[in-house]
């Protein structure tokens, strides 16, 4: 599913129209990224949480020289289903 079949799935589940779908969609989407952004995280009881993973510098080596190389500090969006989610896809 992209991101119109998202849009038109939630207006028909909703009974909202598409361009508030979408509009619903996108401060979703900007509300987590915000959150995340500042190091928070976003907990839907039933669904999962969306929270940042950080993952600290290493070495690495170039696979084409086999070089050492850094890998610098870098932070990730990561997201874990909840119990119900999980349940529900396992049915």
């Amino acid at each position: 599913m992209n991101k119109t079949e998202l849009i038109t799935a939630m207006a028909e589940q909703s009974g909202l129209s598409k361009k508030d779908a979408e509009k619903a969609l996108k401060a979703f989407t900007d509300v987590v990224a915000e959150e995340l952004q500042k190091d928070g995280k976003v907990q839907l009881v039933g669904f999962g949480t969306f929270e940042v993973s950080k993952r600290a510098a290493r070495e690495g080596r170039n696979p084409q020289t086999g070089e050492v190389m850094p890998i610098a500090a870098s932070r990730a969006p990561k997201f874990k289903a909840g119990k119900a989610l999980k349940d529900l896809i396992n049915e």
